[in-house]
């Protein structure tokens, strides 16, 4: 049986040679292994193949986790629980604040002064009524003149009263989120003054009056809002080849989102079409054939449009103008003051109002109930820009409304 032969590849130096050599040993006698394994040991180079990097190690298993579900119905005690510890906060800083002291843990911060005024009452006045804070009455923050609110609006009266007795002290007095129904008030007299002073304004014999300033402002403001009226931007028609695309989703009542957009500006757009603008014809901004691009109403709406808006009075013409950044509609906000306005009583002709707060905040909210009822309501956001937008559109009715006396 002939021996074995072990090939081994290693670098041997040489003496005398700076280079490598191929050796090939052959192993004869079992005396000769010892000293060639011996020499292997000592030359044998490392060839074992490095680990493989893990680039991504997987840390979950299991199946994804499940959607949201909308917490409005089913965590009632968990917001109620949360909703009273905000409010026993706020009473205990209130508290504090009513009793002078520092609302700050730095010792050095300033103390919060008490309010100088005591009662809050409201008294006719040459003819107008007035807020009284004890025996000064309330004045306009800038021109400090003594607002004026007419006699056929006692409920803007006591709202703003009770708005002022609500305050603890004369620092709250000057932050504009705590007095906002004052500020609107302002609003409406700032553009009384204004129209008053473009009428003595010398004009050219036989040319128009220039409008006021302010007031042209606020219509081109609001004509911008027209040409992407929430009101008027639908989504697309259901898609009948494909039952799983977005725009074919159906709620409870088997409509589409398109449905309810379609109802919702029905009800608006014909009343408007109806008593304010008749003959005029309003249709969506956004086509069906799937452009994100408004297209414009046809032409003379417009006009008829911004004709009406210059011609409000300017508590009108501030109550629209809140109407309108409120819902981002025009149209919302026109109906909303028609409705309401002492000085349009002549469009109802005896109707009872059916287009209140809730109406209005529901018409330009379409989009967002539909989205909060499929996937959830967050907390804090959702339930905070509810509140709100009825809290300003309350303000509108009662800016506008009257006895009409």
């Amino acid at each position: 049986m002939a021996p074995a032969t072990r090939l081994c590849l290693f670098s041997l130096p040489l003496r005398g040679a700076g280079r490598t050599a191929l050796t090939t040993t052959t192993t004869t006698t079992t005396t000769a292994v010892p000293r060639t394994v011996g020499v292997l040991r000592r030359m044998m180079i490392h060839t074992n193949p490095p680990q493989p990097a893990k680039v991504v190690p997987v840390y979950g298993t299991g199946p994804p986790p499940e959607p949201p579900a909308p917490a409005a119905e089913y965590a009632v005690e968990e917001r109620l629980a949360r909703r009273r510890k905000q409010a026993e906060m706020l009473r205990q800083a209130r508290d504090m604040r009513k009793n002078g002291s520092r609302t700050s843990s730095d010792p050095n911060a300033p103390v919060v002064k008490k309010r100088f005024w005591k009662d809050v009452a409201i008294k006719e006045v040459d003819g107008a009524l007035q807020i009284h804070l004890d025996t000064r009455p309330l004045r306009h923050p800038t021109t400090k003149s003594i607002i004026r609110l007419p006699l056929s609006k006692p409920q803007l009266a006591h709202a703003v009263a009770v708005e002022w007795d609500q305050l603890l002290s004369a620092q709250e007095a000057t932050k504009q989120h705590l007095i906002p129904l004052t500020s609107l008030v302002c609003r409406a007299i700032d553009i009384a003054a204004d129209d008053a002073a473009a009428t003595h304004t010398n004009t050219p014999p036989g040319s128009p009056a220039a409008a006021a300033p302010i007031r042209e402002a606020i219509a081109a403001s609001l004509m911008r809002y027209l040409d992407t009226d929430s009101l008027l931007c639908w989504a697309p028609p259901a898609d009948q080849d494909d039952p799983h695309a977005p725009s074919s989703y159906l709620n409870d009542e088997g409509k589409s989102l398109r449905d309810l957009q379609e109802e919702a500006a029905g009800g608006v757009v014909g009343w408007l079409t109806t008593k304010v603008w008749p003959g005029v014809n309003i249709v969506p901004v956004l086509e069906d054939s799937g452009s994100i691009l408004p297209r414009k109403q046809e032409e003379g709406v417009r006009e008829v449009v911004q004709g009406w808006v210059l011609g409000l009075s300017p508590w009108e013409l501030a109550g629209i103008e809140r109407a309108t950044l409120a819902g981002k509609s025009l149209l919302t906000g026109a109906r909303l003051v028609a409705e309401w306005s002492e000085e349009m009583q002549d469009l109802k002709e005896g109707e009872e109002r059916k287009f209140g707060v809730e109406e209005a905040a529901r018409v330009v909210s379409v989009e967002v109930e539909w989205q909060t009822r499929r996937w959830g309501e967050v907390e804090d956001t959702h339930d905070v820009e509810k509140e709100d937008l009825r809290r300003q559109l309350g303000s509108v009715i009662l800016l506008v409304g009257g006895t009409g006396r």
